[in-house]
């Protein structure tokens, strides 16, 4: 039976990691993860932060995913919404959603990311 997600794969275009590293990382805050020796070669990045795991694989055919999205729980949400934004990444708010503040971003390839902050008491 399903216990738990391991991780979210998100597609990118080739040669372009260093594009990853700077959103994920220095604006997300992740931290980047090695990949297996079997799986380095072809390209890509994957990044980690508390239980999240965000794998990025590069597609030849790359097209960014508008509507499906991870959704990542987050502390800090408004830190981390002007974050986004002081680095050149609008933020987008939708309806509102029972028990969290949320905002989504779009990644370097076009992605989108949502971020959820639990809401005290919700």
């Amino acid at each position: 039976m399903i216990r738990a997600l391991h991780h979210v794969q998100l597609a990118m275009p080739g040669g372009r990691e260093e594009n990853a590293r700077a959103f994920y990382r220095d604006v997300l805050g992740m931290t980047e993860q090695p990949k297996p020796a079997n799986l380095a070669n072809r390209g890509g990045a994957w990044f980690s932060a508390g239980e999240a795991l965000v794998h990025l694989g590069v597609e030849d055919d790359f097209r960014p995913a508008k509507k499906a999205h991870p959704a990542l729980l987050v502390t800090k949400l408004q830190e981390l919404i002007e974050r986004c934004k002081d680095a050149g990444y609008p933020i987008n708010t939708d309806e509102p959603l029972p028990g969290y503040d949320r905002a989504y971003v779009t990644d370097p390839f076009g992605n989108r990311i949502e971020l959820l902050e639990p809401v005290a008491g919700g």
